[in-house]
């Protein structure tokens, strides 16, 4: 684990997080300064996403954003790891969401990763909720031969929340659900697993549709775009841009996700300095890293990241010729 320039406090508990990752089979990265994500773990098919954070208010919905777009192109789980809210501890096995991300304490990560015990409650402003099966209450309430409006009054709710609870429509307090499982004798509430991997919703491609970011060239964009890749350009990351070839179905392949960087006019000390947390990064994502550089120059990588020129890409026709350029390229230092 490379450290970065961070706070004391922060950095020890980076640096906890990691060894923690790291003692229990994960594959940890650098840490990246300045960045919407702190680190990357991965577990065989685990991979996550981690922000770390002393206290959460200071998460903002454009690092939330930044980080969303990441996660859905690696096919990982972004996770938000905090200490408090204000000047209220976070509690432990209570999952806290900011900006639609998960938000946990250092414990609950610790319960997840070493006793696989994953959180039940939800932490929302109305106070705390659990999710539960609803198709386990129809089916026990049925077998049982209880009706909605009987189970409702036992449970001292309404007949239209139970239907919605075996809708799966609505969250109940905790205090509800334990009734329930009570009246039941069944458990009903369902832990959630923040470590899985994360269901990809099917799309045409995964193409920004925001307003064009101005730190990627109209020309890379379009060399890349006509090679079949959707170009997703980022600010806040230890690269210039994720491309990834579109897709008319379920993303499922990471091997065609390739992370670039742009030369943007650096210098040789920037480039290689850049390259070292983006080969990190490839390694432990399991993509394929590269810089895309306009000028002809007698570079075929830079600290084993391979260098393509924009004119090799415009006598491409498929975007096979790029990767198997890219990976002929890989270590060649």
């Amino acid at each position: 684990m490379q450290k970065a320039n961070i706070s004391p406090q922060r950095d020890q508990v980076l640096i906890e997080i990691n060894d923690l990752l790291s003692n229990h089979g994960f594959e940890t990265s650098n840490i990246y300064d300045r960045s919407c994500f702190d680190m990357v773990a991965r577990k065989e098919f685990e991979l996550l996403l981690l922000k770390i954070l002393i206290n959460i208010d200071g998460f903002t919905g454009s690092q939330a954003e930044e980080i969303k777009k990441v996660a859905d192109t690696f096919l990982a789980s972004p996770l938000v790891v905090g200490i408090k809210s204000k000047n209220e501890y976070l509690e432990e096995d209570v999952i806290y969401e900011r900006h639609g991300i998960p938000v946990i304490a250092r414990e609950t990560l610790r319960n997840m990763v070493v006793d696989d015990i994953y959180p039940e409650v939800f932490a929302d402003r109305g106070g705390y909720y659990v999710q539960i099966d609803g198709e386990i209450i129809k089916q026990v309430r049925e077998t049982q031969n209880i009706s909605r409006k009987d189970l409702a009054d036992k449970a001292h709710v309404s007949k239209e929340t139970i239907y919605k609870y075996e809708r799966g429509m609505v969250r109940a307090f905790p205090e509800t659900a334990m009734m329930l499982e009570s009246i039941l004798n069944m458990k009903i509430t369902l832990s959630v697993n923040l470590l899985s991997v994360p269901e990809v919703e099917k799309r045409a491609d995964v193409r920004d549709t925001n307003t064009p970011k101005p730190e990627l060239s109209v020309e890379n964009q379009t060399t890349l775009q006509n090679l079949g890749f959707g170009v997703i350009s980022t600010n806040r990351t230890p690269f210039d841009a994720l491309a990834k070839k579109e897709s008319t179905g379920k993303l499922t392949k990471k091997d065609s996700t390739v992370i670039t960087n742009l030369e943007k006019n650096r210098n040789q000390q920037m480039l290689k300095r850049m390259a070292l947390n983006v080969k990190d990064l490839s390694g432990i994502t399991g993509t394929d890293a590269v810089f895309l550089l306009e000028d002809k120059k007698p570079l075929k990588c830079i600290e084993g990241v391979p260098v393509v020129y924009n004119w090799e890409i415009k006598e491409m026709e498929h975007s096979k010729e790029f990767l198997k350029l890219v990976r002929e390229r890989r270590d060649c230092n």
